[in-house]
C-alpha cells in the first residue's frame, strides 16, 4: 500500500483514537505508535502499541502527536508529549480543551489544531470542525486536514469559540439520533408491533431518512413539509412534537446545556 499519511503518535485508542487508527491504516498510514495503557502492549501492522510515554523510543519522530484521552485526563497526560513541540503538530480531539489551555501544557512553541469529530467516523461517516493556532505552518494544517478527512468530512473554522456549540451539535449529535431511534421503537411496541419489527421500523426510519437527507439538495424543514400531507397522520403527530414546551424548545436547551458543559471542560 502507498504511504499517503506520515508517521503519527496517537495518545488514546478509545473509540474515536481507534476509528482515526483505522481510517489512517486504509489510506496508508507510515510506521506509527499509539499510546494506551489500556491496550495491551505489542505491534499490530505498522504501528507499535505501548502502554505510556516511557515506551516511545527517544528515535521517533511523529508528523503528529494526535491527542485522543478524555478532556478530565488532560492535565495529568498532555504535559507527558511536550518533547514533541517544536517538530510536531498537535492535533487535539479533546472537547472544551482550548488552544491556550493546550499551549500551557505543550510550551509556547507548540504548533496546536483543535478539532471535533463525531462517532461515525467508525463508518467513515463522521464531520469533523477544526481550528488552528496561529503558529500552525500551511503544511502542517494540510497534515490534519489529511488526518480528518480520513473519517469523513472536514470543516475549518477561524474562531475557536465556535468549536463548543459545534462540540453540542454534532459531537453529541449521534447520541440524540441514537434517542430517536430507541423512542420510536419503544412507541412501536406500545402500539403493539412486536419488538423485532419496532426495531427494524426505527433503525430503518432513522438510518433511510439520513441517507435521503444526506443525497438531497434540499433543507430539511423542505424534506420535512413533503412528509406532512395536510390534516394526515404525520400532520398530527407533529402537532404534538412542535408544541411551544416539545422538541423545538427542548433542542434548543439541550443544546444549550452541552455547549456550557464544553466551555466548563475549559478549566
Amino acid at each position: 500500500m502507498t504511504t499517503n499519511i506520515p508517521p503519527v503518535l496517537l495518545v488514546g485508542m478509545g473509540k474515536m483514537g481507534g476509528a482515526m487508527l483505522a481510517g489512517w491504516r486504509e489510506r496508508g498510514l507510515a510506521p506509527s505508535i499509539a499510546v494506551d495503557p489500556a491496550q495491551p502492549a505489542g505491534q499490530t501492522p505498522g504501528v507499535a502499541l505501548v502502554p505510556d510515554a516511557d515506551g516511545i523510543p527517544q528515535a521517533f519522530a511523529p508528523a503528529a502527536v494526535v491527542l485522543a484521552v478524555k478532556p478530565q485526563n488532560a492535565d495529568a497526560t498532555v504535559p507527558l508529549y511536550a518533547r514533541f513541540s517544536g517538530s510536531a503538530v498537535f492535533l487535539s480531539i479533546m472537547a472544551g480543551r482550548t488552544l491556550a489551555g493546550l499551549r500551557g501544557m505543550l510550551g509556547a512553541q507548540a504548533a496546536i489544531v483543535r478539532a471535533m469529530p463525531n462517532t461515525p467516523a467508525a463508518v467513515r461517516q463522521g464531520i469533523a470542525v477544526a481550528c488552528a493556532g496561529e503558529d500552525v505552518t500551511a503544511a502542517q494544517r494540510a497534515l490534519c486536514d489529511t488526518l480528518l478527512e480520513a473519517i469523513g468530512t472536514v470543516a475549518w473554522v477561524d474562531d475557536e469559540r465556535l468549536l463548543d456549540p459545534v462540540t453540542a451539535v454534532s459531537g453529541g449529535g449521534p447520541a440524540y439520533v441514537f434517542l430517536l431511534a430507541e423512542l420510536l421503537e419503544t412507541a412501536a411496541i406500545e402500539q403493539g408491533i412486536p419488538p423485532d419489527l419496532a426495531r427494524l421500523l426505527a433503525r430503518q426510519t432513522v438510518s433511510g431518512s439520513g441517507a435521503l437527507l444526506a443525497a438531497s439538495t434540499e433543507d430539511a424543514a423542505t424534506l420535512r413539509k413533503a412528509v406532512t400531507s395536510p390534516k394526515g397522520t404525520t400532520e398530527r403527530a407533529l402537532a404534538v412534537l412542535m408544541e411551544d414546551s416539545a422538541w423545538p424548545a427542548l433542542v434548543s436547551r439541550a443544546i444549550e446545556a452541552a455547549t456550557a458543559r464544553s466551555r466548563d471542560l475549559a478549566g
